[in-house]
């Protein structure tokens, strides 16, 4: 159990280090096609896609870490992400320093 918790832990740590947060992603879009179409506005670094272990889908949201921070501005320029005639849901994660999150917790 312990193990487990540590991957989990691990992976919310990774999270906040991307860019932007994407939802409502269609079942049948893959994390490749995610990638090509945010490649678009500029280099992807990594795409995170979660997988429910359970179905075997995808969870309908990601994590996407871009190469520049312009890029970024250029994906939250644009008025609406269509893919596969649904409507994408993005937001912008919030880097906050170490010492900033201790505080508000307390």
């Amino acid at each position: 159990m312990a193990a487990a918790s540590a991957v989990r832990e691990a992976g919310r740590r990774s999270r906040r280090l991307f860019d932007i947060f994407v939802a409502e992603i269609p079942w049948t879009v893959s994390s490749k096609e995610l990638k090509e179409y945010f490649s678009q506005f500029g280099s992807v670094q990594r795409c995170q896609l979660p997988f429910d272990r359970d179905t075997g889908f995808h969870r309908r949201y990601c994590w996407i870490k871009f190469s520049a921070p312009e890029v970024v501005e250029s994906v939250l320029q644009k008025e609406s992400h269509i893919l596969e005639g649904s409507k994408l849901t993005i937001r912008q994660q919030i880097r906050r320093r170490r010492s900033q999150r201790k505080s508000q917790s307390e």
